[in-house]
């Protein structure tokens, strides 16, 4: 049968468009400006048409009525100010006014935006109502569902928001379901096992000797209260969100959401077995990458595209509930 075709924004290192085309779905065009995250692309994918430009100067009236699919989801500080600063209903200036010209312009049968979980609650709704009213005025009907990649096949505690449009004109010929979640979380044990060796940041000397002090699954609390309040400085007297501060994973457990670095300060990812960050590669399989694929860059470059992506998995297991919906109509 002839393939699903999409057009992805903001693709960053991939996760998104490796997971859509392991369900079906053939990248016509893959928007990112970030240079090394291109390079990543073209070197994994030198097929894909990679547009490295500024979403602003991208025209995408040519794919109209041509593609089936739009998929991405622009970066969250686009919606500092959406509700708030512009007023409810006014999205203009933001990346995620840029993902709304495009499916105004191409006319996909179906869309997927995807984004943190914060985005239904940010400012008190309204960002979410000005996001989900722009869609529905261009002509698509929208459905909304947090879903929690460690129930997706993903090594990784993940919560995003996966907005699905249909086109008004097939709202009742297409229908779409959400991927059914596993009944138990896939754990650290299950994705780094046999994990190719590559490089990674280290810690400092002082960090890992109070990483030292705390036990598989454990964090800050698990330390020397003299230790605990040296290390914390103010964040010791603060309340709630501290369980990530100087943090180990136990193998027996998903990994907490992953952040630009694993040595970040008072955020760290510690290794189950030894005192140190993930490597790249234990990063990359958290996120569900496969093994043979290349990031370009440098170091902190590498983690930050793995980071910023969508686990491939899930995206996988999304894209198969695409596929099926989209040949009801072909």
């Amino acid at each position: 049968m002839d393939k699903i075709t999409g057009i992805e924004l903001f693709g960053g290192g991939g996760g998104l468009a490796l997971g859509l085309e392991k369900a079906g779905i053939n990248t016509v065009a893959i928007v990112e400006l970030d240079r090394s995250a291109c390079k990543t692309l073209r070197r994994n994918r030198p097929f894909w048409n990679v547009i490295e430009n500024d979403i602003y100067a991208v025209d995408f009236k040519k794919y109209m009525n041509t593609i089936d699919f739009v998929s991405g989801g622009a970066p969250c500080q686009s919606f500092s100010y959406v509700g708030k600063k512009l007023g409810f209903g006014d999205e203009r200036g933001t990346l995620f006014s840029e993902f709304a010209r495009c499916i105004n312009e191409v006319k996909p049968k179906m869309f997927l935006f995807e984004n943190v979980r914060g985005l239904i609650s940010h400012n008190n709704g309204a960002t979410f109502n000005t996001i989900k009213h722009t869609f529905e005025n261009v002509g698509y009907t929208v459905q909304n569902k947090i879903l929690n990649a460690c129930y997706y096949g993903v090594g990784q505690k993940r919560e995003r928001l996966v907005i699905i449009g249909i086109r008004n004109d097939l709202q009742y010929k297409i229908n779409f379901s959400y991927p059914k979640p596993d009944r138990k979380q896939t754990t650290l044990k299950d994705v780094l096992k046999n994990c190719p060796i590559s490089d990674g940041q280290s810690f400092s000397e002082s960090k890992r000797r109070v990483l030292d002090l705390v036990p598989p699954g454990g964090c800050w609390v698990d330390l020397p209260e003299d230790i605990a309040k040296k290390y914390m400085g103010k964040s010791y007297y603060s309340s709630g969100g501290r369980r990530g501060i100087a943090r180990r994973i136990s193998w027996d457990e998903p990994c907490l959401t992953l952040i630009t670095s694993p040595s970040q300060k008072q955020t760290e990812r510690c290794h189950p077995s030894e005192t140190r960050p993930f490597t790249v590669r234990e990063y990359a399989r958290i996120q569900s990458f496969p093994d043979d694929w290349v990031f370009e860059g440098s170091m902190s470059e590498k983690y930050k595209q793995i980071w910023n992506a969508v686990p491939v998995e899930m995206a996988h297991r999304i894209g198969i509930e695409i596929v099926k919906a989209l040949r009801s109509v072909r």
